[in-house]
């Protein structure tokens, strides 16, 4: 059928398969085609490494200002202990560290300008971060023993948060390195182009994640001097502040302080919202996109299986009399193909529906069990850091995660131990897109439920709508059973407005115009190509008629 001849063409389709050839995705940069595990690869990997990898460098600075190690007195506060100068030779490799780390950030960014060739980009990034991850791996594990020199034991001293700092920069360094070493050989195994490959959305986040770090720690560095506070300290409370958690252990006493307050929370409080859109926009409707169009496919997939398996299905009853009378131009054949079109595409509504309940559902799982794991291990590692402290219980940390980033901020617990501070700090960071995932995929699953829910109760109450209460009944049923009992009421009420402006739109009885329609229905849905023809290519072969 000629109508659908270009379009095939244009796909390269594979009829043996069912798929776009994957040579063809790769040159044509089709990247939303691909599955979704290359689109993590070629696209949110590097996005995700060029977010943290100023994080992790941020850390560097952290971890160098200050000691890393500290006396206290056993009987004394916390806040009292004394720093201990750090030997020379460990201030100087940190200081290169920083360097390397800083230059691979750069190439990085320069690679995704456009600027530096990604063969030379992404090999001098994932060698400068890994040589810093190794780097603070090493220094962490033998800064200690110039302190056995001083005569000092183990009960008097104690790590301080510089020390700790720089743990977490190691991490961040080896995470976003081992990122970008799977998308490097994604790159050379040919599953998807030598390039990484951003829109402009996707750059805007990194930039503004950047510019919030770089806000955070001058924002720090003037509190300090002004309110005569440890820079890391002010570094924990600009965190507190800027998210808005406001614990109430630190806060400005001096009227410069107070004065500068307003400006400076209300830009960082917005710069924050902006990294929240951003990261909403971005992991939702493009990660959400490429995922759901896996599930759709593989629906899809089955969908035609089980009709092959099955021949006798209605819609490929007409097929075979096609294939037999080709050039037949009949009134009965004409309103058999026009049946057929119709049945093809509300099956792949069909399809569409439960791929997207699917996707929805996948999606908030994924979110809810990195929310239970973050939320988790948060509480026990701060457990762990302020139960020598403050005595924490497993549940009083419990407690404090859930009160400090639902943003309550009490202020009856806070973390006081150096360890807890800077965890609060590297914890933080990570709640705040995984908060933002999980509050948007609620959404559109349990706040969508609700909502429907509420909707169809009005509907059989007090405001009927033109569907009646028999047939509001049941699509309440249906819903209430997961679809097992009236399926023909499967309908609800987020699908009662695309469907009335489909039937504002009925298919004519002209072949051009309903054909076109259909193709243009088709289009839209991102099918490619049209079910009936993998059935045609499946089927016993014979000849196909080009005269429409």
């Amino acid at each position: 059928m000629a109508l659908f001849d270009e379009e095939d063409s244009n796909h390269h389709f594979n009829f043996g398969t069912g798929n776009v050839t994957h040579t063809e995705k790769v040159r044509n940069g089709d990247v939303s085609q691909e599955p979704s595990r290359w689109w993590f690869l070629s696209t949110a990997f590097p996005m995700i490494a060029g977010t943290l990898g100023p994080v992790a460098s941020a850390f560097s600075i952290c971890s160098l200002v200050e000691p890393w190690r500290q006396t206290r007195d056993p009987a004394g506060d916390i806040q009292d202990a004394v720093p201990v100068p750090d030997p020379s030779w460990l201030l100087i490799i940190e200081a290169i560290q920083l360097l390397v780390g800083i230059i691979a950030n750069l190439f990085l960014l320069l690679n995704m300008a456009r600027r530096v060739r990604f063969a030379i980009a992404l090999p001098t990034t994932i060698v400068g971060w890994y040589a810093s991850s190794i780097c603070r791996i090493v220094l962490s594990a033998t800064a200690a023993r110039p302190f056995k020199d001083k005569g000092l034991s183990n009960e008097d001293i104690i790590w301080s948060q510089s020390f700790y700092y720089g743990m977490f920069s190691a991490i961040l360094y080896f995470v976003d390195a081992s990122l970008l070493t799977i998308t490097f050989w994604g790159a050379y195994t040919h599953r998807y182009r030598k390039d990484l490959v951003l829109t402009m959305s996707q750059r805007t986040l990194m930039l503004q994640s950047i510019l919030l770090l770089i806000y955070l720690l001058l924002g720090a560095y003037v509190f300090s001097e002004i309110e005569s506070w440890n820079y890391l300290d002010a570094v924990y409370w600009t965190v507190v502040t800027l998210f808005t958690v406001g614990f109430g252990d630190y806060y400005p006493t001096t009227d410069l302080g107070r004065g500068l307050l307003i400006p400076f929370a209300l830009a960082g409080i917005i710069s924050l919202g902006l990294v929240i859109s951003s990261v909403r926009s971005l992991i939702l409707e493009y990660g959400s996109r490429c995922v759901g169009a896996r599930i759709h496919n593989r629906k899809r997939d089955r969908t035609i299986r089980k009709m092959l398996r099955n021949c006798d299905s209605k819609t490929l009853d007409p097929v075979y009399q096609d294939l037999q009378t080709p050039h037949a131009s009949s009134p009965e054949l004409q309103r058999r193909e026009f049946d057929r079109r119709k049945a093809e595409f509300q099956l792949m509504r069909r399809i569409q529906a439960k791929t997207s309940t699917r996707r929805r559902w996948v999606a908030m799982a994924i979110s809810t069990f990195l929310w239970l794991l973050l939320w988790l291990v948060g509480a026990l590692i701060f457990q762990k850091a302020e139960q020598a402290y403050q005595g924490w219980t497993y549940f009083d940390a419990v407690y404090f995660c859930f009160v400090a980033w639902t943003t309550i901020g009490y202020g009856d617990f806070a973390p006081v131990s150096n360890a807890g501070r800077s965890f609060y700090v590297f914890w933080s960071l990570l709640a705040l897109p995984t908060m933002t995932i999980l509050i948007s995929n609620a959404s559109d699953t349990v706040v969508r439920i609700v909502r429907n829910g509420t909707i169809l109760i009005g509907s059989i109450t007090i405001l009927p709508n033109s569907r009646g209460f028999v047939g509001n009944a049941k699509t309440l049923g249906n819903k209430i059973t997961f679809g097992r009992v009236f399926r023909d009421h499967s309908m609800g009420p987020d699908d009662t407005e695309a469907s009335s402006k489909a039937n504002n739109q009925q298919l004519p009885t002209d072949q051009p115009s309903w054909r076109l329609q259909i193709h243009g229905a088709l289009n839209l849905l991102r099918l490619s190509p049209p079910v009936y023809r993998i059935i045609l290519a499946t089927c016993p072969p014979g000849p196909i008629s080009n005269s429409s």
